[in-house]
């Protein structure tokens, strides 16, 4: 059985919406860089995430907003050849970035959890929020690992789905809190 972990940048109000930059539509795109010191070790958990990752999943927009960036950037280059899985039901074939390793779409939550009863390591889903949301309802979610950035950024888009469902626990692995303000949590989902 493989685990799916869902990795995030999010706010301390739950947003994950345009951490990277204002060319992601959220009015305070690029909060993850704006006031708030950068500090290397904040980061160290992708550094950590690399060991374990064997393969990518996004959904269709954030595969499509990574793919042209990640496949050329140096910063990713570990995942180049990484299989990479695309949750969609609209993304064609021919529409898969060339030379960024080999990639199979997947065209529901179902084709997800016949995935991960497969033989393999863990899977991540950066980005992708809305997939995220829906792969939790489904509890096919394995772990959290979260740095969490000391703004209130009110509205955008959600880390949890507001969907009415049993209680989810979750027990802490590790945490670790940095001197910007910026903490690490990394959770399994229990159950």
């Amino acid at each position: 059985m493989r685990d799916l972990v869902y990795t995030a940048f999010v706010s301390l109000d739950g947003v994950v919406d345009s951490p990277g930059g204002p060319s992601e539509g959220h009015r305070s795109g690029g909060w993850v860089a704006k006031d708030i010191e950068f500090l290397p070790e904040a980061f160290s958990l992708k550094g950590e995430e690399l060991e374990d990752t064997t393969a990518l999943m996004f959904g269709r927009r954030s595969y499509e907003a990574f793919a042209p960036f990640w496949r050329d950037s140096e910063d990713h280059a570990a995942y180049r050849e990484l299989p990479k899985y695309v949750v969609s039901s609209t993304l064609p074939d021919d529409a898969l970035a060339e030379g960024w390793g080999p990639t199979t779409i997947l065209r529901s939550t179902e084709d997800v959890a016949e995935l991960k009863k497969g033989e393999g390591g863990a899977i991540f889903i950066h980005g992708s929020a809305e997939l995220a949301r829906r792969l939790s309802d489904a509890g096919l979610i394995d772990r959290y690992n979260l740095l969490v950035f000391p703004v209130l950024l009110g509205a955008g888009k959600s880390l949890f789905s507001r969907a009415d469902r049993d209680k989810q626990a979750l027990s802490l692995r590790t945490s670790e809190a940095y001197p910007n303000g910026v903490v690490k949590m990394i959770y399994d989902v229990v159950g």
